[in-house]
């Protein structure tokens, strides 16, 4: 038997011919299809030769279906319709494997990426996209799963669950440490070489509101490297260039493989934290899998208690 090419005429003007018949209009069909109407009447004129009959009677600005028109439109439409859901069919099942994840780009280089193939491992039939980016992403408009997000956990585009706070204290290499010595206090601190980066957001903290926290907001400060991103602050850090500010949550690993070192006993606990924020709506079977493991990585990954630390009133700090 012969593939359906030899025993059917042309695809495209049976498509232009369901359009036409649905729409009882040449005119409604083109615009429908984003063709011109002259393009339409062509088509099925076209058609009509193939078949070797009318599908449609010409009235006068009107159009009628044929006797063969009509059984064939509702062929058509029949057929289009078992393949358009089919396709639906298809890509919503693939859609329910895959997840998109955003993620700034500091939690997703230090804290995420590090601990992702786990979930990999776990679920391997997903397929995991992360879309790493400081700018805010709105999860009703965007093609984003899940948001991880730094902030208070009020978003109006999705729903926030904590995954944790975390602690701020001054980071630096060792041999930046070596060189210099420890800070005698948080006022000889703001002398030092201090590397500062961009906000990423509201609560996210600089030194002006870490130094504002133990009372020395108004000392002068010496900054003399500035970066648009946290990450390169870190690298800068690591490199030797001076003191930045750490998150424990995003350094703890850096601290146990002696890249960079705590600085001083002072730490701020900032009221803002960080959240999972997902899409309003019925939960993919992909997210609900994620939210497990994010949370359970969360809990058995948490860095080691600080010990000797003074921690700053959280109220000194305005937004955090």
């Amino acid at each position: 038997m012969g593939g359906f090419r030899r025993q059917l005429p042309s695809m495209t003007a049976l498509v232009v011919f369901e359009a036409a018949a649905r729409q009882a209009s040449f005119t409604r069909a083109a615009a429908e299809l984003g063709i011109t109407q002259a393009a339409v009447s062509r088509q099925v004129q076209a058609l009509e030769a193939s078949l070797g009959f009318p599908l449609f009677r010409r009235l006068h600005r009107t159009i009628e279906l044929t006797e063969p028109g009509r059984a064939l439109a509702a062929s058509m439409s029949e057929a289009l319709g078992i393949v358009a859901q089919t396709v639906r069919t298809i890509t919503s099942a693939k859609a329910a494997n895959e997840l998109t994840i955003s993620a700034t780009v500091a939690f997703s280089h230090f804290w995420l990426l590090p601990k992702v193939s786990s979930f990999r491992q776990a679920d391997p039939d997903i397929r995991l996209k992360i879309v790493t980016q400081d700018s805010h992403i709105d999860l009703q408009r965007d093609e984003v799963d899940v948001a991880i997000r730094y902030g208070d956990g009020t978003w109006p585009d999705g729903k926030a669950i904590m995954l944790f706070g975390d602690d701020v204290f001054p980071v630096c290499s060792p041999d930046y440490l070596a060189a210099r010595g420890s800070p005698d206090c948080v006022a000889d601190l703001a002398r030092h070489n201090l590397i500062a980066s961009d906000s990423m957001g509201p609560g996210w903290i600089g030194w002006e509101q870490w130094l504002a926290a133990f009372g020395h907001g108004n000392n002068p400060r010496n900054i003399t490297l500035s970066c648009n991103f946290y990450t390169d602050a870190l690298y800068a850090a690591m490199r030797g260039e001076g003191i930045a500010l750490g998150w424990h949550r995003l350094v703890d690993d850096l601290l146990q493989r002696r890249q960079l070192v705590r600085v001083s006993v002072e730490t701020l606990r900032p009221r803002s934290a960080y959240y999972v924020v997902l899409k309003h709506g019925a939960m993919k079977q992909s997210v609900a899998a994620f939210l497990d493991w994010i949370r359970g990585e969360a809990n058995a990954a948490a860095p080691a208690p600080l010990e000797n630390t003074l921690y700053a009133n959280e109220s000194a700090v305005s937004g955090g």
